[in-house]
């Protein structure tokens, strides 16, 4: 293919603000969107809007006072907080009607539930979200609640995308040989590299699972490029996350890939085609973060752990 398909994050603390993040990538061109929405109240995955506000919960009364007081002047990562899934699977479902309701349904919408919730609601929730016909429905449940998997494929025609926690073969092969999944999300730099990547992508071709490299803002330019390598040359490709760098960054990394028009377009330069300007780098320095650069923790209302 000339050109690999990106998807792009439209997140917001409310519903118009993931509404007009998304409509301004609609005029940019992209065809594919991840949306994301801060749950009132709680701590949420892949919104501005992490930090809770306890006077609009509506789950269970909070009593555990176990939770890093978020400070303004510090970095996170991501902060922590208090998460509840109920509430959660509400404005999530509510975001979805939305997006359907205003945008419409010319567009393809995705969403990550990063396995937070219990397996047996995430079942719930993929026959819920068939209705608005999602590209797919992101990490459902954690590598080692693969087998839950199963019962979704059994009741709900919801497409599924799965991997970016995956380090072994042995949790890979049994979801593609059992097509239970329909996205490989894997980093390929977990699971060894380009030669890894590229033996997975044609195993996955064989079962009809697509390609879908995690891609998110935390992965440099240079792994952005790998992947489009991948992407381009790989005949079960699906679609590629991508995180827009700034200025700056694309200043650092000469040959960083174009996107233009909703697609992720090759430079035509020898091997991955991208450069580090190590001088320049230098100009920009790591600065601190909280925990050592670490996902604060998140928590239930009675002080339990939930996955980041």
């Amino acid at each position: 293919r000339d050109a690999a398909a990106v998807y792009v994050h439209s997140t917001g603390d409310d519903l118009q603000e993931v509404e007009d993040r998304a409509r301004a990538f609609i005029d940019q061109g992209f065809h594919y969107i991840r949306v994301q929405v801060a749950t009132p109240g709680y701590a949420t995955y892949g919104s501005r809007g992490a930090v809770a506000d306890d006077s609009l919960q509506t789950g269970p009364r909070v009593i555990t006072d176990r939770v890093t007081k978020f400070d303004s002047n510090t970095i996170y990562a991501h902060p922590g907080g208090i998460f509840e899934p109920r509430p959660y699977i509400k404005s999530a479902l509510g975001l979805f009607e939305h997006i359907r309701a205003t945008i419409g349904w010319d567009i393809e919408i995705l969403h990550d539930v990063h396995e937070r919730i219990p397996p047996i609601m995430g079942v719930d929730l993929a026959k819920e979200v068939e209705q608005y016909k999602l590209f797919f429905l992101e990490d459902l449940f954690a590598p080692e609640d693969n087998d839950y998997f199963r019962m979704v494929r059994q009741q709900t025609s919801t497409p599924i995308a799965m991997g970016e926690l995956y380090n072994s073969p042995h949790e890979i092969i049994p979801m593609v040989k059992d097509r239970l999944l329909d996205f490989m999300r894997v980093h390929i730099s977990q699971i060894g590299g380009l030669t890894p990547a590229r033996k997975l992508a044609a195993l996955c071709e064989a079962f009809n699972v697509r390609t879908a490299w995690h891609g998110p803002g935390d992965t440099s330019p240079v792994g952005h490029a790998a992947n489009l390598m991948l992407d381009l040359n790989t005949i079960n490709f699906g679609i590629q996350e991508y995180a827009i760098f700034q200025e700056r960054t694309q200043e650092v990394f000469p040959g960083c890939p174009e996107v233009r028009g909703g697609y992720m377009w090759p430079n035509g330069k020898p091997g991955l085609g991208i450069d580090v300007d190590e001088e320049l780098a230098a100009k920009y320095p790591f600065k601190e973060r909280a925990f050592g650069g670490a996902w604060d923790t998140v928590r239930r209302a009675d002080g339990g752990v939930v996955r980041p």
